[in-house]
């Protein structure tokens, strides 16, 4: 069985193709937020600076406490206690402004973080209305979806992260360097000494980890994959009793899945351990110098414990930016995409000095039309028909011939090659985009029906219609009826996928949906497809009715439902071959002709 994975945002360790490129947009971006910004790096700084300051006065008050005991032993007064707390409270106040510095700035960043996300994603919804259809046709569903969703919380969540960690990882290693060498510069110079061993061995694991990390994110996706497609697909599964061959080709991609995993937590794992170690060897080497300086006068005994916890603070934050650099690879890939998908070509919605709909009155004119979805590839060759208002134009042909294309020309989601299409002698190009599709209902064999009653889904189509236009259009569909069993009548929720009604009746939903939007163009896409014969015949009645006085092309595979059509064009390979009254046609011993018969020779 085919898999497809589902989209994803960028994995960890992938990389922007342009760096700078994109951090650069990045930040003009975040201009709007400069003020927030600039708070949030005062801030860290500030939260920073007095957490650094904090086990420099602690090496205070060990000092008095051995100087005291000393003192003691020697006959001295002992431990001066009101000093030590004169120092704890001043370390108490440091810590506590550090804490609220730190608070502050968490604030601040998370609120522009989140606003950044909010306008991204509204950015993004907004794009999606202007971007072409051809646009979608080389890019899935889920890949759109990873933009608007995996890649939006990607970039919130690591510039959240990544922000403040790179300001506050910076000013501690600034901050403890500075603090080290006011204590003891060659104690410093040992305790640096340290980092080149640990941070060769990190990027020995690193480079070992890195390629098991992309295979667990590679089979992680043909996992998910898998797991949506056949969930999707179950029923037929279980038709092809296919079970076993789905559980094996699982098992193959969860194996690799889990070896990877394992490979790649257990390397991710010994960094911790192989750090600490080589620290702990630091701690011996800096207490044993230390022990040997206090010996000698030189520093002080509180200034060894001072220098141990600078020491431990000094590790830490360059760990973090190692970590920050990867996660801004994560953040720049991120942006990228969201950026290209934003900078996208938009079709054109609106054109000056464009057509008004007023007084028109369903005209439609194909001129030599020409048009395929690759200009390397045409597949309507010189299409040419008129249509006047109020005629009923049925499209027939085999599969593949361009009916529905022709359609998604007329509404303009498509634009011709060369040639025209007119309604009421103006080209469809000089209309703004969304008053033209004012003058089109649709009804599609692919019914679309969203979450929310069954009332608002009729609705749609005219969106300030009362409770009665809804009840009279679904009683012209032929589905009030049906609708007054439901629990709940029109009130009942249709659940996400709309399965909790039948494929016939969705139909019929999205027909009553048609009929109340009133259009002066009706466009009927094989609307009957998925109701019985004699639902079928109640629905053509109520459609002959709404088509009176409407332009209406019908798109239609049963030919014995668009006999009474006022005109039929029939397609082959992009061209009308013939056109004619469905009498004319049989007359004429022609293709239409070979396809009639060819149904009631399937049917009998």
């Amino acid at each position: 069985m085919p898999r497809r994975g589902p989209g994803h945002g960028p994995m960890p360790g992938e990389k922007a193709k342009d760096f700078k490129g994109t951090m650069k947009k990045l930040m003009g971006y975040m201009g709007k937020y400069k003020i927030a910004l600039l708070f949030v790096v005062i801030f860290a700084i500030g939260s920073t600076v007095f957490n650094i300051i904090g086990p420099k006065i602690l090496g205070k008050a060990t000092t008095e406490i051995f100087t005291g005991l000393v003192g003691k032993i020697s006959g001295g007064s002992g431990i001066d206690f009101a000093k030590i707390g004169r120092i704890l409270a001043t370390l108490l106040c440091l810590y506590l402004c550090s804490a609220f510095f730190s608070f502050i700035q968490g604030y601040i960043m998370t609120g522009v973080s989140q606003k950044l996300t909010y306008r991204m994603r509204r950015e993004i919804s907004e794009k999606i209305s202007r971007l072409p259809m051809n646009y979608f046709d080389k890019l899935t569903h889920g890949e759109s979806l990873s933009r608007i969703t995996n890649d939006v919380d990607t970039l919130s969540m690591s510039l959240n992260q990544s922000a403040t960690q790179v300001i506050t990882s910076v000013t501690t290693i600034i901050g403890v360097l500075i603090m080290m060498l006011s204590i003891s510069p060659l104690m410093t110079v040992i305790a640096l000494l340290i980092l080149p061993v640990s941070m060769g061995l990190i990027s020995v694991i690193v480079k070992r980890s890195q390629k098991f990390f992309k295979s667990q994110q590679r089979y992680l996706g043909h996992v998910n994959g898998q797991v949506e497609e056949v969930y999707g697909g179950h029923s037929i599964v279980k038709a092809f009793n296919k079970e076993e061959d789905v559980i094996e080709a699982f098992d193959r991609d969860n194996e690799i899945l889990y070896q990877s995993a394992w490979k790649s937590q257990f390397l991710s794992g010994m960094m911790m351990p192989i750090m600490q170690f080589v620290g702990n060897l630091g701690y011996v080497a800096v207490v044993i110098l230390g022990g040997y300086l206090a010996i000698k006068k030189t520093i002080e005994v509180g200034d060894i414990q001072s220098f141990i916890q600078y020491v431990r603070s000094f590790t830490q934050p360059i760990q973090q930016v190692a970590q920050v650099a990867n996660m801004l690879q994560s953040t720049a890939a991120a942006s990228e995409r969201v950026f290209e998908f934003l900078e996208e070509p938009e079709e054109d919605q609106t054109v000056p000095d464009a057509v008004a709909l007023e007084g028109l009155e369903g005209r439609v004119e194909f001129d030599h039309v020409h048009f395929g979805y690759n200009p390397d590839h045409i597949i309507i060759n010189d299409f040419s028909a008129k249509v006047e208002p109020g005629q009923k134009i049925a499209i027939v042909g085999p599969t593949g011939a361009g009916k529905t294309t022709m359609v998604k020309l007329l509404m303009r989601f498509y634009d011709v090659n060369s040639g025209a299409i007119k309604v009421d002698g103006h080209d469809i190009r000089d209309f703004n985009r969304s008053e033209l599709r004012q003058m089109f209902g649709m009804v599609l064999q692919d019914t679309w029906l969203f979450k929310g009653s069954i009332e608002d889904n009729i609705r749609y189509g005219k969106l300030d219609a009362t409770h009665e236009e809804v009840v009279e259009a679904a009683k012209a569909a032929h589905v009030h009826r049906f609708v007054q069993t439901l629990p709940g009548g029109y009130s009942m929720e249709l659940n996400e996928e709309a399965s909790n009604v039948s494929q016939g009746q969705k139909q019929l939903l999205t027909i009553a949906r048609a009929i109340l939007a009133d259009p002066k163009i009706l466009i009927l896409d094989e609307a009957t497809s998925s109701v019985d014969t004699r639902t079928e015949v109640r629905i053509q009645k109520a459609m002959d009715n709404l088509m009176r006085g409407r332009t209406s092309f019908i798109i239609a595979h049963r030919l014995s439902t668009i006999r009474d059509a006022d005109l039929i064009l029939v397609m082959k390979d992009g061209d009308i071959v013939e056109q004619g009254t469905h009498e004319e046609l049989l007359a004429r011993n022609g293709f239409y002709e070979d396809l009639y018969n060819s149904q009631f020779e399937r049917s009998a």
